[in-house]
């Protein structure tokens, strides 16, 4: 069974609802994961956009994220440690989420959720580590990963 990463909020190819987004509450969405390899000793998930004008956009870093663990509700805490998880900067320069915002008349913007297991439990960074050096990190230790891609515009 291959690693795979859905959303109750929104499918594969689909609109972002918009409370999910800086026009709506603002919160993170609901992700639901199953087909866990063996081996994986904890996960990692992004959230970028590569259609941002001034390349990809970092919205969201949660990582340290126990391998036991399936999902992640909605409108998880913007603190850094949150029930053993972590979260990064992100490219706003605050922690958490922060939801689909890009320019409008900019057209559809390809937001993807990517969820990678590690073959590490825990990831040696700092507290304000950047959602950039989270992915950095993490690919030295990806042996799967799933994406789940949503579209939003303004």
């Amino acid at each position: 069974m291959a690693l795979v990463l859905t959303s109750p909020a929104f499918g594969q190819g689909e609109q972002i609802p918009r409370k999910y987004t800086c026009d709506g509450d603002d919160v993170s969405p609901p992700l639901r994961w199953s087909g866990t390899p063996d081996g994986t000793r904890s996960f990692v998930l992004l959230c970028n956009d590569p259609d941002a004008p001034g390349g990809t956009f970092r919205h969201w870093a949660v990582y340290d994220i126990p391998a036991d663990r399936l999902e992640l509700k909605e409108d998880l805490a913007p603190k850094t440690l949150h029930d053993g998880l972590r979260q990064a900067i992100n490219d706003f320069g605050k922690p958490g989420y922060a939801g689909p915002c890009p320019p409008k008349g900019h057209g559809a913007h390809h937001y993807h959720f990517r969820l990678l297991a590690l073959s590490e439990p825990s990831l040696p960074l700092a507290s304000n580590v950047s959602c950039k050096e989270v992915e950095a990190a993490a690919e030295r230790h990806v042996f799967a990963e799933t994406e789940l891609v949503g579209l939003y515009q303004r």
